[in-house]
């Protein structure tokens, strides 16, 4: 009879070594290696596998049918957007989130709007039924016919699914969950790693939409070791401060849909409510006339988005000059500095510099430059911009003004809210909406000079 043995695990990549290292052979990770007990492999197999059920045959690609499997929708329009419709039967996903940000929120409220529609089973590994009873009181709605099991262990949860043969199955966490097949203490990575795979191979037999809640570390990646991301079909990370009402959901990875959607949440005392324009609701509290402040026009997918961002250049009061970002990249912000120094008349040299996305957002897109540029000369010259202006483009190191896409989408989003004026890379085709002035510019000492002159005029007619 095969005895347990001990193997050290790389959480990073998974890979496995004989004896502990320092650096790991498969990843390059630095003391990534953790020791783990590996049990005997149970005579049976995998946990959902049957020996004597028939092997499947394969399929020739133009006759295999989609429409037999459609999607299961949701009844939450910014989750589905992100998923590209809706649960695809048979798929594994995974929610990821920080502590607190509303990851059991939004599988509850998941199995709530399934619940009338299709058979759910809700895991908890966290929570004991009463208390998930008391969380699912504060929703909008309770679904009276939800299954709910408070179980860690795999076989138990592999037993219930086959007697009850649910339509979606719901696991908070995959973290808390442990199997027989494994010697370590739940949360570990050979746990993790055996758990997740277990659970995918049952809902790849049984045709069942798998949605494994995880956590993430303090560097913000997925808790668990990397393999765990490469097991399952879509990865989706649940995004936001605790301190604001919005959320964010992104997908990094998506095998049945776009990995640039996004979805937009507020949090609130009922739980999690669908935002349909976000745009509106960045810039409630906007205050215009205010240096330092611009708006940037993005798209997020298919999905317009107008965000302030906010600048502030201050005096450096010792040493090397400070460059804070709050919901942006600091080497972004680097280069822009670099740029705006090398190309126009805009001193940075020892101030401080500090920039914040409003909202908690989190922007990567490039098109946010040209609006980031002219917040941080507003800031610099104390020069507002007008209320009605928003801008976009991507700025190179040249100090040259590209275009991006989706320009259209962009300039009707903004006209739509009220901004008139709308500066934009230069040699852009594209219909003017009707009432808006389309503002060229060719690189960022043009948009400066703009700045200056409206700047000026503003003053005159404050003056007279």
């Amino acid at each position: 009879m095969a005895r347990s043995r001990t193997v050290y695990c790389c959480t990073e990549c998974g890979g496995q070594q004989p004896r502990w290292v320092g650096r790991c052979p498969s990843c390059g990770g630095w003391s990534t290696l953790v020791e783990e007990t590996i049990g005997a492999p149970a005579e049976s197999g995998r946990l959902g596998q049957n020996p004597n059920v028939e092997p499947r045959k394969p399929l020739l690609l133009g006759e295999i049918d989609t429409a037999s499997a459609p999607r299961l929708a949701t009844n939450i329009a910014e989750f589905d957007r992100v998923l590209g419709g809706g649960l695809v039967p048979g798929s594994v996903v995974l929610l990821a989130g920080e502590p607190g940000v509303g990851k059991s929120t939004l599988a509850l409220q998941l199995a709530a709007g399934l619940g009338s529609r299709a058979a759910v089973l809700y895991v908890t590994g966290e929570e004991s039924p009463e208390q998930l009873r008391l969380r699912a009181e504060r929703l909008s709605a309770v679904p009276k016919d939800l299954l709910v099991f408070a179980e860690t262990r795999a076989e138990s949860i592999a037993a219930i699914w086959a007697d009850r043969a649910p339509s979606v199955v719901v696991v908070d966490s995959i973290q808390t969950l442990r199997t027989d097949r494994v010697e370590s203490a739940p949360g570990s990575v050979a746990q993790v790693r055996e758990c997740a795979a277990e659970l995918t191979a049952i809902a790849k037999s049984r045709n069942t939409a798998l949605l494994l809640v995880g956590h993430v570390t303090k560097e913000g990646t997925i808790a668990g070791p990397r393999v765990l991301e490469h097991l399952v079909d879509v990865v989706l990370a649940f995004e936001g401060d605790r301190g604001q009402i919005f959320r964010l959901l992104r997908a990094s990875k998506n095998r049945f849909g776009s990995t640039q959607e996004v979805g937009v949440f507020t949090m609130t005392g009922r739980g999690l409510e669908d935002v349909e324009n976000p745009s509106e609701l960045f810039l409630a509290e906007r205050r215009a006339g205010a240096p330092g402040s611009c708006i940037a026009p993005l798209v997020e997918g298919s999905r317009p988005m107008l965000v302030e961002l906010q600048a502030l250049v201050a005096p450096a009061g010792y040493g090397t000059a400070r460059r804070t970002t709050v919901g942006l990249d600091d080497g972004r912000l680097a280069l822009l500095l670099a740029a705006l120094d090398r190309h126009s008349d805009v001193d940075f040299l020892s101030r401080d510099v500090y920039v914040n996305v409003t909202g908690g957002l989190r922007v990567s897109e490039p098109g946010a430059d040209l609006a980031l540029a002219l917040a941080l000369a507003s800031s610099r010259l104390d020069a507002p911009l007008p209320a009605d202006v928003a801008a976009f483009g991507e700025i190179g190191l040249g100090g040259e003004v590209r275009r991006v896409g989706r320009i259209d989408l962009r300039l009707r989003e903004a006209v739509r809210l009220g901004f008139r004026r709308v500066i934009l890379p230069a040699g852009v085709e594209v219909a003017r909406p009707a009432g808006a002035e389309l503002i060229p510019v060719a690189n960022v000492a043009a948009a400066v000079r703009w700045l200056r002159a409206s700047s000026a005029v503003h003053a005159s007619e404050n003056d007279c």
